[in-house]
């Protein structure tokens, strides 16, 4: 590795915090952060950012080889932790504004070449349909895996992990594109060949590999041919409609519909907007609890899902009235202890929990560890994005715990410190130190809180 080069990057990366490179240039009136501590969010995720990313011929970790891509790759988080390509985190980290165009337009490309170009079974029995996009690529030898639980490309797809790929990773594969397009202007790349198919067509392809409801759009499945909702789950069994991916889809619709545009194909603008409309107004109907919760699912896991209800008010599908209502009830969820510590959420509040020995209904974790009751910093920011709709004091003050957190524990104080970690607990449970999301997620939602 040439540590000359890296050292010029982690220059140019102290200069993009200080300059506000990207999105951080849009400061809101009465931000839900101090500038101080927005700066030091600023400056954590930028180098959270560097120490995800694995340069050409580095290795991470003995077992898994060089990076052989020749391209820049940014894993999950820093150290020895996930030593591949994640789509899924990557992708979630975009609107940080961190990851250079170059960087961006690379990796997008290795994901368009590794999407499944047939229908194929794995010799674990799981089904991998034409247009699924990875759930992690290899770095050594670009090998994709569309299953969550290994690396090898010949032991994927144990039952476990689903009978068919997660389905967020077709709808995040849709935002990197139309992020990249936004943000460099490259109008071109979508009818650039990869593999003989241009790359407007792949997104199209990947945006109907998950099944779903014929009306409705919603994504859904069932316990004998089940797919993962979405990856920060992947340990839990939950089928019928899905709400988490649903909420994907209508982002990736919304996206379709803005690309098509850009091409001046109003028809399939207008089509991909009718699918976001009808995803929008079924969301609440088919999953919103007498709280404003809304559920993970229809069928197993059919819980109130912190994560899910937080990301739809983000991203504006409930109606005004049901947003209240929501933040209200988060809102006197957090007063009451029952969604965070140390400003990091649950996936499920504690008075939600399935049972005594479990949080979700069915799970490979135990209790209170990891997707299982732990606590996480990724969602973070679209909570307090919601509490602030009705209670923007009550909401800094979730992000200031947040913060407090980060700085009592940041990674940079020495090596017996791991902040951002990927979850902890109260009990001591922590894992998967600098963690990339963590902080990259919650920054991008502070930028978009401004005071009502």
């Amino acid at each position: 590795m040439n540590f000359l080069k890296k050292s010029v990057i982690n220059l140019f990366l102290i200069a993009v915090v200080v300059s506000g490179y990207g999105q951080s240039v849009i400061t809101p009136k009465n931000p839900i952060l101090s500038g101080k501590d927005f700066q030091f969010l600023e400056s954590l995720t930028a180098t959270i950012i560097d120490s995800s990313r694995i340069y050409p011929g580095q290795k991470v970790a003995d077992q898994m080889g060089n990076n052989n891509t020749g391209s820049i790759l940014v894993k999950p988080g820093g150290r020895g932790s996930y030593p591949a390509f994640w789509i899924r985190d990557y992708a979630m980290s975009l609107e940080s504004g961190y990851i250079t165009g170059d960087e961006q337009r690379n990796m997008l490309i290795l994901t368009a070449a590794t999407q499944a170009d047939k229908t194929w079974i794995t010799k674990n029995g799981s089904l991998i349909p034409l247009g699924a996009i990875a759930d992690h690529i290899r770095m050594d030898d670009s090998l994709p895996i569309y299953f969550p639980g290994t690396y090898s490309f010949e032991e994927q797809g144990t039952p476990q992990f689903g009978r068919t790929p997660p389905y967020g990773d077709q709808f995040l594969f849709v935002h990197m594109v139309h992020y990249y397009v936004k943000t460099t202007k490259d109008l071109s790349i979508l009818n650039q060949e990869i593999n003989g198919t241009r790359l407007i067509d792949r997104l199209e392809i990947a945006f109907n590999v998950p099944p779903s409801g014929l009306d409705n759009h919603i994504v859904t499945t069932t316990e004998h041919f089940r797919g993962i909702d979405f990856g920060f789950r992947d340990v839990m069994t939950i089928t019928g409609d899905l709400c988490y991916p649903s909420i994907l889809k209508f982002r990736a619709a919304m996206e379709l519909a803005e690309l098509f545009e850009k091409l001046e194909n109003k028809t399939k603008a207008d089509k991909y907007s009718l699918i976001a409309s009808k995803i929008k107004g079924a969301l609440p109907l088919v999953f919103m609890d007498e709280r404003g919760m809304l559920k993970a699912s229809t069928g197993k896991g059919n819980q109130a899902d912190v994560w899910s209800t937080a990301l739809a008010i983000y991203y504006d599908i409930l109606s005004k009235e049901n947003t209240e209502r929501t933040s209200r009830f988060l809102s006197k969820a957090y007063e009451n202890g029952h969604l965070s510590y140390k400003g990091n959420i649950r996936h499920i509040l504690t008075t939600d929990d399935f049972s005594e020995s479990t949080a979700w209904e069915f799970s490979l974790a135990q209790k209170n560890t990891y997707q299982n009751g732990a606590y996480w910093g990724t969602p973070t920011g679209w909570v307090c994005y919601a509490i602030a709709k009705t209670n923007f004091k009550l909401a800094q003050k979730l992000a200031k715990e947040f913060i407090d957190d980060l700085r009592e524990n940041d990674f940079r104080k020495g090596l017996e410190y791991g902040a951002p970690y990927e979850c902890f607990h109260p009990s001591g449970h922590r894992q998967n130190p600098l963690y990339m999301t963590t902080v990259s997620c919650p920054l991008a939602a502070f930028r978009a809180i401004a005071k009502p």
